[in-house]
């Protein structure tokens, strides 16, 4: 069975109610169910395989900590806008629920411990001082950098693995041994990126151009790009321009150009996606490659297609399998509403931990780098590192074809 602990109530209005009676210490019970069927860091390895029997536990204590913020609303005054920021915490709670739901059809008890960190690290403090979190075999948050560097000495110290559920922060701002990072940092995006077009490009024709501005945030997905084609193997000519106006003047048409474009601003995007087109509609020969965020920023879908546009991602939800409309209906019946990103991103992290514990017990971190896991949401391959922890590798390339984006690698 699962018992996760709170004072949840089923309210009829919006979904964003329904935590508004809920303490720091949240807590329910929930029967057991029965579900139907970058460039890595050079020290990251995987991990020996273990030959011992694993030990079996019969309960798993995982502490969940999440930003709910419930102390910043006031019941007798609220509105929907003041709750809402909560709404990321509730999704994800409320899709790590029914993932662990899920996994305790294994035979497995899990007792899990929802707290609000209200974004706080005094609250962590205290969480830390009266022994909240001592007997956790797992602890899934916090959610922001600052408090995952805050709890970070606490884990090394009694050796709890952390899992990191949302940040994308590089592991190394951590140095957590014990950490386990689930979103990818920016360093595997410009190896995945790297990766395919060394690998599918002749270095012969081949121009690959870096547009970037020199701006601190254009810089983070710039300064891993340059790395890995200077380390590459096989070597392409490699230009590097401030804008497209600029890269245009030195185009030649018996070349082939991959353009790299690092920002994620707006008003530097939408621009430079207006200029290439009409430079492909010139007669060049271009693909492009664009940041991250570029898919929840809704650019012009037909400039993408246009301009073959390829970005890389750790997420696609596949609306048409049987598994996402299984645990959509699933999460309608049980929430009474749609479930988010957030959603998806909870109940994969609930079910991958929660499968993991009830087939290995307390060995479970050493099959970590071996039970690969693809979700709803999320895929799961990790590698470890001695001192960065273990950090999910797991990408994908899409591209915008059909008006669609569809997974290329």
């Amino acid at each position: 069975m699962t018992s996760v602990q709170n004072h949840l109530l089923p309210l009829s209005g919006s979904k964003y109610w329904l935590i508004l009676c809920t303490g720091l210490f949240l807590a329910a019970c929930s029967p057991k169910v029965r579900p139907g069927t970058t460039k890595k860091p050079e020290s990251t390895q995987k991990e020996k395989n273990v030959d011992k029997p694993s030990e079996k536990l019969t309960e798993a204590n995982i502490a969940l900590l999440i930003p709910f913020r419930l102390n910043e609303i006031n019941l007798k005054t609220a509105t929907k806008a003041d709750v809402e920021r909560s709404a990321m915490a509730i999704d994800f709670y409320q899709g790590f629920k029914l993932g662990i739901d899920s996994a305790a059809a294994k035979g497995m008890n899990f007792k899990v411990r929802v707290y609000d960190t209200r974004d706080s690290n005094d609250q962590l403090a205290t969480l830390v001082e009266n022994g909240s979190l001592a007997s956790s075999q797992l602890i899934v948050g916090p959610v922001f950098p600052e408090s995952i560097k805050y709890l970070g000495n606490y884990t090394k110290a009694r050796h709890i693995p952390m899992v990191s559920p949302l940040a994308a922060t590089h592991p190394n701002e951590f140095s957590n041994p014990n950490l386990i990072s689930l979103v990818n940092n920016i360093d595997l995006h410009a190896a995945k990126m790297g990766s395919y077009i060394t690998g599918n490009y002749n270095s012969a024709n081949t121009v690959v151009v870096l547009i970037s501005t020199k701006s601190s945030s254009d810089e983070m997905l710039a300064a891993p790009l340059r790395r890995y084609f200077a380390d590459s193997k096989k070597q392409f000519a490699l230009q590097e321009y401030a804008s497209v106006y600029s890269m245009e003047t030195k185009m030649r048409k018996d070349k082939q150009y991959v353009v790299m474009v690092v920002s994620s601003d707006r008003k530097f995007v939408v621009p430079t996606l207006d200029r290439l087109v009409k430079i492909k509609n010139k007669g060049f020969n271009l693909q492009l490659f664009g940041h991250p965020d570029w898919i929840k920023q809704n650019y012009n879908t037909d400039k993408l297609q246009t301009l073959a546009t390829s970005v890389t991602s750790s997420y696609k939800v596949d609306y048409k399998s049987a598994a996402v409309v299984g645990f959509i209906k699933k999460y309608r019946s049980k929430y009474r509403f749609e479930p988010g990103e957030y959603s998806f991103k909870g109940f994969d992290a609930g079910l991958y931990f929660g499968q993991l514990l009830a087939k290995h017990g307390r060995d479970y971190l050493n099959f970590l780098t071996r039970d690969e896991y693809k979700g709803l949401h999320n895929n799961f391959s990790f590698e470890k590192d001695d001192q960065l922890g273990y950090i999910n590798t797991s990408l994908m390339l899409l591209q915008y074809k059909d008006f669609a984006l569809n997974v290329i690698e």
